[in-house]
């Protein structure tokens, strides 16, 4: 291990001592606040920790051996002993790599799901409302409320647009590759000659933001309109001015909302979203410019950007940034996505961790 790493990890190590002393402390509870900090970072740092001790165990236990060594009587068994603590010392250093690697600040967050129509016409608002039940599932699966935020149905089932807010610890680490072009491959039901088409929607997902710290929303720099809000809903919301469309004048992005019959509340849902769609354009902002000397394996982020292919009548669905293939597209379109979404983060992992041999080589 080198030495670097080494004196990074015996102070974490000294820290989660003092994390555990303070805990300890008749006056930790005082402060919830602090004592929930002091709780988040003690379960952050333990697995690393207990790591380190294992590796420096394993580190004393060669010494030993080696020592046993001198002994001819010892050698066959010392020398064995050797090998496997070296091979267990390596694979525990893979792992507090691993470890190191930057977290991405987002990854526990809650998150905003945005899931459009793109070219193919209706069926392409028909396989929008898949994706969006796709999407459902996965978070059912998990444990995860859904919330739908603004939909626009299309004609012939599913939608134009919807937006639905997913609430559930990690929703972003696991889905955050989610964004991007899906394109899907089937006979449309709107075709009368069997022939096989192509249409696409597009997907976001971003991170929920923190009304204090993330994004500041400026009243002056926000046009904030009221109209009566059409569709499903009953008498009431039709005949009243509870839709909002909020405008954020520096950058033009648009959010409206009137799923709710409260304008309040439909004002606080578009807030809500303009901002998390702020905080996203900064985040692909930051992958642009990383984009511009490193090439992302997972993508750039671009919502323009094909992500995955949806075969219908093969049955496979392929990711084409991992070039990841599977023949189970019925049991991938009802929500069990957790082989994509382990691929796509191991694929990520990779990177990082190829970066990072790189950035550490001599100049």
């Amino acid at each position: 291990m080198k030495p670097s790493i080494a004196a990074r990890l015996a102070q974490l190590a000294h820290r989660l001592d003092e994390v555990t002393r303070l805990l300890g402390e008749e006056s930790a509870t005082a402060d919830i606040e602090q004592y929930r900090r002091l709780t988040r970072e003690h379960a952050e740092l333990t697995p690393l920790v207990e790591l380190y001790r294992q590796y420096a165990s394993g580190e004393q236990d060669v010494a030993t051996a080696r020592e046993m060594a001198g002994d001819p009587a010892m050698r066959e068994f010392a020398e064995g002993e050797i090998r496997a603590t070296r091979e267990r010392l390596a694979e525990l250093e893979r792992e507090i790599q691993r470890q190191l690697l930057p977290r991405d600040p987002n990854d526990e967050r809650s998150i905003f799901l945005e899931v459009r129509a793109g070219t193919g016409g209706d069926e392409s608002g028909i396989f929008a409302g898949e994706l969006f039940r796709m999407y459902s599932r996965y978070a059912e699966r998990r444990g995860w409320q859904v919330e739908i935020v603004s939909q626009s149905p299309s004609e012939r089932g599913g939608f134009k647009e919807v937006i639905a807010k997913v609430v559930g610890r990690g929703a972003y680490s696991k889905l955050k590759f989610e964004s991007g072009g899906h394109r899907v491959q089937r006979v449309p039901v709107t075709e009368t000659q069997g022939r096989i088409h192509t249409s696409a929607c597009t997907v976001a997902v971003m991170p929920e933001a923190d009304e204090v710290a993330d994004v500041v929303l400026n009243p002056a720099e926000l046009r904030v309109d009221t109209f009566r809000a059409s569709g499903a809903g009953g008498q009431h919301v039709n005949k009243t001015d509870s839709a909002v469309r909020v405008t954020h004048l520096p950058t033009g992005i648009v959010v409206e909302c009137q799923d709710d019959r409260s304008q309040h509340k439909n004002r606080a849902r578009a807030l809500a979203v303009l901002a998390a769609r702020i905080k996203d354009r900064q985040i692909r902002d930051q992958q642009a410019k990383l984009a511009a000397t490193r090439k992302s394996l997972i993508g750039s982020g671009d919502r323009s950007e094909r992500i995955r292919t949806y075969n219908f009548p093969q049955g496979r669905v392929t990711d084409h940034r991992i070039n990841l293939t599977l023949y189970r597209i019925d049991r991938i379109m009802d929500g069990d996505l957790e082989e994509l979404m382990t691929a796509l983060a191991a694929e990520h992992q990779a990177e990082q961790l190829a970066q990072l041999a790189e950035e550490s080589q001599p100049a």
